[in-house]
């Protein structure tokens, strides 16, 4: 078979969420899979969610340490992802994605002040790669509400992308989409835009052994946590004609693979990031349970950091977000983030009282405190029971929920609970996505309240006099007793 004149490798990695112990392994088998294609070309692309502020390496570096890895890896252009763009502020990104040594790629990401992308962001690049032009562009999942908060306004990405491509197309030989928003949407944005060669996709984790065709155009996706790494070859058979996909495939990263740059790196990053961390931030003088199948004392702390903080009346969280007990003693910022990692937000909803009774009452059944939950920025492991504060619950352990509806009586500030009047409830972001105990979803007007993190409201509660003493008190009470 006659050589093609030219042939392009296009390496692609999602998704990899601060995965520290996967990054060595990424990029030997990434050097495997550049030796393969010899002397032709190689583009090295990420689409975004490669930190993760669940891992000591990312908190403790503020997301330096990740940087750090992009950069050894040697990729050619990267997308941000939503824990890129929502879980730090502009100051830091700005400051962390100076040091990077590769542009990032995303149009329809912009300065509220300025209605312009920020300096360290491109709407699109044009990559030469012996004589080949690559045009690249992208795209991150616009949760427009949330970015506002932060000082971003996120753009429509299915239009921002098209007027990118339209651009684009005429120009290169080769147009590829970073696509950080998930399968439904690349398989729309292949259905109705043309010329498109490849849409590198992520976010939702979907691994794809092999592209998905759509009108043309490669549809891919590489999984999650940096277990596979996605590669497609392009060809074309002489100058000016056009490129054709010839392979496409997803390999399993082999995690004991090794190589000498990236592992001593990651491990001076995990030190660093742990050093930072023993900050000391409280020091408690007694042990609070935690019980994510009923009430306990750490539980109550988080429901009264999130309504000391919200300025609510009510406050509900799970206690599935705290992943064990807080000892007595000296509490480090390093032991918040390893029991309270996600980054999840506080916000404020207006909710109907029928609402309320109704999340209550699941909460005492195993289906649901026992849920196991993924995604929108839960790193627990299952939902967990309903902690509240500015709520008083008498229930009888005889009657399960939704019998007759007597299964609890609420109380609000000493009065029933009125199904039909409406409460300002403080509460959780990942709830108003209808995740977990979907009855709060209901709620209408949400006000979420960036950026901190509920680990930094359980700090601040630590810190308050009397927080340990009311923890201890009772808010669901046998009503048979």
């Amino acid at each position: 078979m006659e050589r093609a004149l030219q042939r392009l490798t296009l390496i692609h990695t999602n998704d990899i969420h601060s995965h520290f112990e996967m990054m060595s392994p990424i990029a030997a088998e990434i050097a495997n899979l550049k030796a393969a294609a010899g002397e032709e070309p190689v583009l090295l692309l990420d689409i975004g969610d490669h930190m993760d502020r669940a891992a000591v390496e990312t908190e403790g570096t503020m997301g330096q340490a990740n940087i750090d890895m992009i950069n050894l890896t040697g990729y050619d252009a990267i997308t941000i992802g939503n824990n890129e763009g929502l879980t730090f502020t502009r100051e830091i990104l700005s400051a962390l994605y100076a040091g990077l040594q590769c542009p990032v790629v995303c149009c329809n990401i912009l300065e509220s002040a300025t209605g312009e992308a920020p300096g360290w962001m491109k709407r699109h690049i044009i990559l030469e790669k012996d004589g080949i032009k690559i045009g690249i562009t992208g795209a991150t999942a616009a949760f427009a509400s949330f970015y506002g908060l932060l000082g971003w306004e996120a753009l429509d990405p299915e239009e921002a992308l098209r007027e990118q491509c339209e651009l684009l197309a005429p120009q290169v030989d080769l147009l590829i989409i970073l696509s950080h928003l998930g399968l439904p949407a690349d398989q729309r944005l292949a259905e109705q835009l043309q010329g498109v060669h490849a849409i590198l996709g992520g976010h939702t984790h979907h691994m794809l052994e092999t592209p998905q065709m759509i009108n043309g155009t490669a549809v891919c996706g590489a999984g999650k946590f940096g277990r596979y790494i996605g590669r497609l070859i392009f060809e074309r058979a002489h100058a000016g004609a056009a490129f054709e996909l010839v392979s496409g495939r997803c390999f399993t990263v082999d995690p004991s693979l090794t190589e000498d740059v990236l592992a001593p790196a990651a491990a001076l990053h995990l030190q660093h990031g742990r050093e930072v961390l023993n900050e000391t931030v409280a020091i408690t003088d007694r042990e609070l349970t935690l019980d994510t199948e009923g009430e306990s004392p750490f539980g109550n702390l988080l429901a009264q950091a999130v309504r000391r903080f919200t300025g609510a009346p009510i406050s509900l969280v799970n206690s599935g977000q705290l992943l064990g007990p807080l000892p007595q003693g000296t509490i480090t910022a390093g032991m918040l983030h390893a029991l309270c990692p996600s980054p999840v937000n506080a916000c404020i909803i207006r909710l109907k009282g029928e609402d309320i009774r109704k999340a209550l009452e699941q909460s005492r059944m195993e289906a649901f405190y026992n849920k196991a939950i993924f995604g929108y920025g839960f790193r627990g492991k299952v939902l967990g029971s309903l902690a509240v504060d500015g709520l008083k619950i008498l229930y009888d352990p005889g009657v399960l929920p939704y019998d007759n509806g007597n299964g609890i009586a609420v109380f609000v500030g000493g009065e029933p609970l009125d199904d039909k009047a409406v409460y300002s409830v403080g509460t959780l972001d990942m709830f108003t996505f209808r995740i977990g105990y979907e009855s709060l979803a209901d709620g209408t007007e949400p006000l979420y309240l960036l950026p901190h993190f509920l680990r930094d409201l359980l700090r601040m509660e630590l810190q308050r006099p009397g927080s340990l003493d009311e923890c201890a008190g009772l808010r669901w009470k046998n009503g048979s007793d």
